[in-house]
C-alpha cells in the first residue's frame, strides 16, 4: 500500500518588502504627508469654487488666496524659532489641529449656505498661520529618521509620495466638487488633517533630548540669521529662489491660463501641461532614489536652468504637445534640485538650528510671489505678454548662472559616511549631532 501523499501547499505570493531604511517613524511621517497632501490639493480647488458659489468675483477668489499667504509670510520666522525651542513633532501636531479646525469651520459654513467672503478669508488666514508653524518644524524630520547615504533616497521617496498625492488629490478634488459640492471636499480636508496629526502623534521620540529655550525668541532669530548669512551657498540660493519662484508663479498662475485660452485651445491643454509637471516631479523623485550626485549643489543648481523653459515656451507660444513635454522635463529638474538641496541642508546645518534656517529659506522662497502675481497684469499691459514672459525666463537664467559663480556652490560635496553609518530606520527619531556651526551633521 503506497503512503498517502498530501497535495503540495501552494506557495504564498511574495509580499512587497519594505526597504530596511523605511522604519516606523519614516513610514508614519510619509503616510501623514500623503494623507494631508491628498486633502489639501483637493481643498485648493474647492476653496475657489466655494467663493464663486456665494457670488464672489475673481478678485474675491484672489483675496481669499492672499489671506492664506500673508500670515504664512508674517509668522514663518516665529514658527522656525519656536520649532527649535519645542519638540518639533508637537508643533506639527498642534499645527495640524489648527488646520483641521479651520477647514472644518470652512466646510460647515459652505455646507449650511451661510459662508461670506470675509469669513472664508479669515479661515484661510487661520490655515496659513498653521502652515507657518508646521513647515519649519517639518523640514528635516524625515531625514532625521534615516541616517547615512540612504537619506537622499529616503527624501526622494517621500517627495514622490507627496507629489503623487498632489496630482491625485487635485483630480479627485475637482471631480468631487462637481459631484458633491465644495463643502464636502473641505470637510474631507479637515478629516485628512485630523488623520495626519494622529499619525504624527505616534512618532517614537524617546531618543530626542529635551529642548530648552535660549536667550529669547529674537535672539534665536538673530542666531538663525547668522547661520544663513555665514554660508554663501545658502543665502545665495535662497536669494535666487525668491526671484525664481516669483517668476514661475507669475508665468504659471497669470500668463499661462491667458495664453492657453487665446492660443492653445482653452483650459484643457493647460491642465494637461500642469499635470505633466506633476508627473515629472514623480519621475524626478524616482531618479533621485537611484542617483546620489557627489557635488550636491552644483547638480541641484544646474537643474534649476530648465525652469526658464516654460516661460519661453509660453512666450513663443509652442504647440500644446511641446508645452506638455517642457512641463514634464521641468518637473523632473525641480525634483532633482529639491532632493539635492534638502540633502545639503541636512548635511551642513546644525540640527538644533535647522528649523530657524528652514524658516528663512521658506520666507525667501515665497516673499516675492504675491508681489509678482499682483504685478503680472500691469507689466503685461506696459510691455506686452511675450516680453513679460521672456523677462521671466531671462531672470531665471541670469540668477541661476550667477549662483553658479559662487565657489561654495560648485565645491560643496556629499560627505562619505563611515562604515556602519547607515541605519535601518527602525529606531526612534534622534537628534542630529553637530560639530559646531557649519560642522558635519549626522543623524544617529
Amino acid at each position: 500500500m503506497s503512503p498517502l501523499r498530501l497535495p503540495a501547499r501552494p506557495a504564498r505570493p511574495a509580499r512587497l518588502a519594505r526597504p530596511a531604511w523605511a522604519g516606523r517613524n519614516y513610514t508614519l511621517l510619509t503616510a501623514a504627508a500623503v494623507v494631508s497632501g491628498l486633502g489639501s490639493s483637493g481643498a485648493l480647488v474647492a476653496g475657489a469654487f466655494a467663493v464663486l458659489a456665494v457670488g464672489g468675483s475673481a478678485t474675491d477668489v484672489g483675496l481669499v488666496a492672499a489671506a492664506r499667504t500673508v500670515p504664512l509670510i508674517v509668522f514663518l520666522l516665529v514658527g522656525g524659532a519656536l520649532a527649535d525651542r519645542l519638540p518639533r513633532h508637537r508643533v506639527m501636531v498642534a499645527a495640524n489641529a489648527l488646520n483641521c479646525v479651520s477647514q472644518a469651520l470652512f466646510a460647515v459654513l459652505v455646507l449650511t449656505g451661510s459662508a461670506q467672503v470675509w469669513q472664508m478669508a479669515a479661515l484661510s488666514a487661520l490655515g496659513g498661520t498653521g502652515q507657518a508653524f508646521f513647515s519649519p518644524a517639518a523640514e528635516g524630520m524625515v531625514l532625521a529618521t534615516v541616517s547615512g547615504s540612504r537619506s537622499g533616497r529616503a527624501f526622494a521617496v517621500f517627495r514622490m509620495g507627496v507629489n503623487g498625492a498632489g496630482i491625485l488629490g487635485t483630480g479627485l478634488g475637482g471631480a468631487l466638487v462637481a459631484v458633491a459640492g465644495p463643502g464636502w471636499v473641505l470637510a474631507i480636508d479637515a478629516a485628512a488633517f485630523a488623520v495626519a496629526g494622529a499619525l504624527r502623534a505616534f512618532l517614537d521620540v524617546r531618543g530626542m533630548p529635551e529642548r530648552r529655550g535660549g536667550a529669547g525668541l529674537f535672539a534665536d532669530l538673530r542666531d538663525g540669521w547668522r547661520e544663513v548669512v555665514g554660508r554663501p551657498w545658502l543665502w545665495s540660493i535662497v536669494l535666487q529662489f525668491s526671484v525664481v519662484n516669483a517668476m514661475v508663479a507669475a508665468a504659471e498662475t497669470v500668463y499661462g491660463p491667458l495664453v492657453a485660452r487665446e492660443r492653445l485651445g482653452g483650459p484643457q491643454p493647460w491642465g494637461l501641461a500642469l499635470s505633466a509637471f506633476g508627473v515629472g516631479t514623480v519621475l524626478g523623485g524616482l531618479l533621485m532614489t537611484r542617483w546620489a550626485p557627489r557635488r550636491l549643489l552644483l547638480v541641484g543648481v544646474l537643474a534649476v536652468l530648465p525652469l526658464a523653459l516654460p516661460s519661453a515656451a509660453l512666450a513663443v507660444p509652442v504647440p500644446a504637445p511641446a508645452l506638455v513635454a517642457v512641463m514634464l522635463a521641468t518637473g523632473v529638474s525641480v525634483e532633482v534640485f529639491a532632493v539635492a538641496w534638502m540633502s545639503a541642508l541636512h548635511q551642513e546645518v546644525p540640527e538644533e538650528k535647522f528649523s530657524r534656517v528652514s524658516s528663512y529659506d521658506w520666507l525667501g522662497s515665497i516673499s516675492l510671489v504675491p508681489l509678482a502675481t499682483a504685478a503680472a497684469g500691469p507689466v503685461q499691459n506696459a510691455v506686452g505678454r511675450p516680453a513679460a514672459l521672456w523677462g521671466c525666463s531671462a531672470l531665471v537664467l541670469l540668477l541661476t548662472l550667477a549662483v553658479l559663480c559662487v565657489p561654495d556652490v560648485r565645491r560643496l560635496t556629499r560627505r562619505a559616511e563611515p562604515p556602519g553609518a547607515d541605519g535601518d530606520g527602525t529606531g526612534p527619531v534622534m537628534e542630529a549631532t553637530a560639530a559646531g556651526p557649519g560642522g558635519p551633521v549626522t543623524s544617529v
